[in-house]
This record gives C-alpha cells, sequence and structure tokens, in this order.
C-alpha cells in the first residue's frame, strides 16, 4: 500500500563531447544512419537505466545495442571512453562530471527537466513521445495497513519533505520532493507496472 512518493531523480542522458553531438536529435540522426552499429549502456539488465534507455529507443524507433554493466561508474567510464555510445545515467552520478565538461548532457530522461540541470531538455520536449522515465522512491507499507494508519504517515512524511534542510539535501544529490497522495501513489504503481510489463515484453527483456 503506498503512503507517498518522496522524491523524484532523474536520469540524464550522457555522451562523450568528443562524439560531436551537440542535440538529442544529432545522436539519433547518428543512430539511423547506421543501424544496428550503436550502443547505449546500463548499469544491468532490467534497471532503472535500462528501461530508461529501451524506452528512448522505442520512441525514436533506433536500432542500437544494448550493453549492460555491473554498475554506473562502469557504464560512465566506457562512455568517456568512446567504448559505448551514450547513457541514461542518475543525474547525482553524472553530475559532476558533467560540470567539468567530461561528458556532455544531452537530455534528462524524465518527465520534467531537473532542478540541478535547468538548462537540459527532457527527451519529450526534444520531440519523442512518450519516452519520459519516472525514476522515484517511495514510501509502502504492508498490505492490509488500516486506512488511518496511511493517512497519518502520509501526513507526517509530506510534513519532513517540506522542510527546507531535507529539500536541501534531496537537491544535493539531484533529487526533488515529490508528495503525493496515498492513492495518487497507488494508481502510479499500477500504471507503471502495466507499462513496464508492456515495454519488458516488447524489448525481450529477461532476466540473468
Amino acid at each position: 500500500m503506498g503512503v507517498s512518493i518522496i522524491a523524484r531523480q532523474p536520469n540524464v542522458l550522457v555522451v562523450s563531447p568528443d562524439r560531436g553531438w551537440k542535440t538529442v536529435n544529432d545522436l539519433v540522426a547518428e543512430a539511423k544512419a547506421n543501424p544496428g552499429k550503436m550502443a547505449f549502456a546500463s548499469a544491468g539488465v532490467g534497471s532503472a537505466t535500462h528501461i530508461n534507455g529501451e524506452k528512448f529507443k522505442v520512441s525514436a524507433g533506433i536500432d542500437v545495442l544494448h550493453v549492460p554493466y555491473k554498475g554506473t561508474p562502469e557504464a560512465l567510464n566506457d562512455v568517456m571512453g568512446k567504448r559505448v555510445d551514450y547513457f541514461f545515467s542518475p543525474v547525482v552520478s553524472a553530475l559532476s562530471i558533467v560540470r567539468e565538461k567530461k561528458l556532455m548532457a544531452l537530455a534528462v530522461g524524465s518527465p520534467t527537466r531537473s532542478s540541478v540541470l535547468p538548462d537540459v531538455p527532457t527527451t519529450e520536449e526534444a520531440g519523442y513521445k512518450n519516452s519520459s522515465y519516472n525514476y522515484w522512491a517511495g514510501v509502502l507499507a504492508p498490505a492490509g495497513t488500516p486506512p488511518a494508519v496511511i493517512e497519518r504517515l502520509n501526513k507526517e512524511l509530506l510534513a519532513v519533505l517540506a522542510l527546507p534542510e531535507v529539500k536541501e539535501r534531496l537537491s544535493k544529490i539531484g533529487a526533488d520532493p515529490a508528495p503525493t497522495t496515498p492513492k495518487e501513489f497507488d494508481e502510479l504503481v499500477v500504471r507503471e507496472l502495466a507499462e513496464y510489463r508492456e515495454l519488458v515484453k516488447a524489448a525481450g527483456i529477461k532476466a540473468q
């Protein structure tokens, strides 16, 4: 049973500056000109970075290879080294590298722009419908928890999320508070389970 989402933290589409791509459209044009020859990284099969990459792949209509890594650091290293073309990295992991200009941020994969990368457009703003990936963290309670308890937990959690020090702490990791009602959270989970079930099936994603 959902209590509330705590925060949303976008993934950011990063590439090596040496690729010469200035926009998402540049990357997509390259992929369409070279079907099956480009590759995107993920932090593992079925990870948030993988699902984000698959959603973008479907939306953009490109034929690219998925290369799963053991984790985000390994994926970032190989994007910088041009051994793989792009990666939807958690923003907290890529932010300092982007600011040092070792990687270029072409877009964020979230429905809205990131507060720490406000000048970077979303993939949907770039023209790729249904490409956004809603990466969130939330609080759930065991099934059967009395509604009054859920409401009390929600009220207390929202009060904490409104505290300036909490907002500041979340901002440091590239996350934005995203409080919801229990009903809104439950409905989101149901929608996303259905959506990602279809995506996993269409992309042929299998557990390893």
